[in-house]
């Protein structure tokens, strides 16, 4: 009954209440509500004017903060004019804060000998999402028949792509210029023809978006298919301690991409004496330019793992080729669930290829398909 009559109380049994217990619980909401209130405002401001102090960094997560975060290399030697010229220009790019359009995208690069076989799939991966992405295709063998209306005027000019020459690194050079020109191109990433995405569009963007590195793969490889490949002729600038590999299917925010325009010292180097064939090595220009240049100049800018996943475990040239029969739910499962990036080196001190584990919580957001006869559908 005192249950039920307590229900019962009015606005005027109410008033009768002790004063001081109703202050207490007038107070106790207001000040939540400031403490709300100043939090927001200060996430707003470090939003609307980024950290330029490396002490706000490790307050604020922001994607101005990777050169506070960059250990200061020291010259072993007296640098060579070019080398102080080079070095200026892409520390400052670096501490240059971006422009964060009301609209950013992300740039879709596809370096293809000719048409794209997936190219149904990638229609039905953009549909719903036209402000958010473009598409650049470099389609270096044939002209190209597009059946996407998000391909359809989209190829760049092209030039003929040789496997393992410098005109592969050209032709990535080539894609980044024309996606750069978009101001609104946040985020880049490279495609090959064969690739297709893991996620749908949203889980993509927001991955990209959200982060300030960029995913190069990175890592040294003591063996013949790494060091083994590296020429005297590249010193002084790039020495064998700084000589790195990786996958060359990237994705690299603005900054990165507009520093890898900028480079000339660096790429003439890897021009010269990167190539099939120099002093009896087999040196591919797109395996080693990338990741040595940013393990020199921004090597905490970079994940050292790529967001594309490519099979090698067989060992061979060419990445493992998947038939229509082998492509099912749980390969994609498996796949999707890699939350480790490692690297297989070629160290000749061992009978087999040694596996490192280069970082945790990596994430394949692509897969490159070698496409065999009858795998295009």
């Amino acid at each position: 009954m005192k249950t039920a009559r307590a229900w019962q109380l009015g606005i005027k049994d109410m008033l009768i209440m002790s004063g001081s217990r109703q202050r207490t619980h007038l107070k106790r909401p207001i000040w939540i509500i400031v403490l709300v209130s100043l939090v927001s405002i200060c996430l707003i401001g470090a939003y609307i004017y980024p950290p330029r102090g490396s002490a706000a960094c490790y307050i604020f997560s922001s994607r101005d903060c990777s050169i506070y975060e960059q250990p200061i290399r020291v010259p072993t030697r007296e640098l060579t004019d070019d080398e102080t010229a080079a070095q200026v220009v892409i520390r400052e790019i670096l501490k240059t804060p971006p422009v964060h359009p009301k609209n950013p995208k992300i740039a879709f690069m596809f370096l293809t000998p000719g048409s794209l076989p997936f190219e149904k799939l990638w229609d039905k991966f953009f549909h719903g999402h036209e402000d958010r992405f473009t598409v650049y295709v470099h389609a270096s063998s044939e002209k190209t028949a597009h059946v996407s209306r998000y391909f359809i005027g989209r190829d760049i000019r092209s030039e003929k792509v040789i496997w393992g020459k410098i005109s592969m690194v050209d032709a990535e050079k080539r894609l980044l210029g024309h996606a750069l020109e978009d101001p609104d191109n946040q985020h880049f990433v490279l495609l090959s023809d064969s690739c297709v995405p893991l996620h749908n569009f949203d889980y993509v963007y927001n991955y990209l978006m959200f982060t300030n590195i960029s995913f190069i793969d990175c890592f040294q490889d003591p063996g013949p298919h790494g060091n083994g490949r590296y020429s005297d002729h590249m010193m002084p600038e790039v020495e064998i301690k700084d000589f790195r590999k990786g996958a060359q299917w990237f994705s690299m925010k603005r900054q990165h991409a507009i520093i890898v325009m900028a480079d000339s010292l660096y790429y003439t180097k890897f021009k010269h004496y990167c190539r099939p064939g120099l002093d009896g090595r087999n040196c591919y220009a797109d395996e080693h330019y990338l990741p040595t240049f940013f393990h020199m100049v921004d090597p905490t800018g970079i994940a050292n793992w790529s967001v594309t996943h490519v099979d090698w475990s067989e060992g061979k040239w060419h990445p493992k080729a998947y038939r229509a029969q082998d492509i099912s739910y749980e390969l994609f499962r498996n796949i999707t669930s890699i939350d480790m990036s490692y690297h297989v080196t070629s160290d000749a001190k061992k009978d087999e290829s040694t596996l490192f584990l280069e970082r945790s919580e990596a994430a394949m957001l692509f897969i490159r398909e070698e496409i065999l006869p009858g795998n295009s559908e």
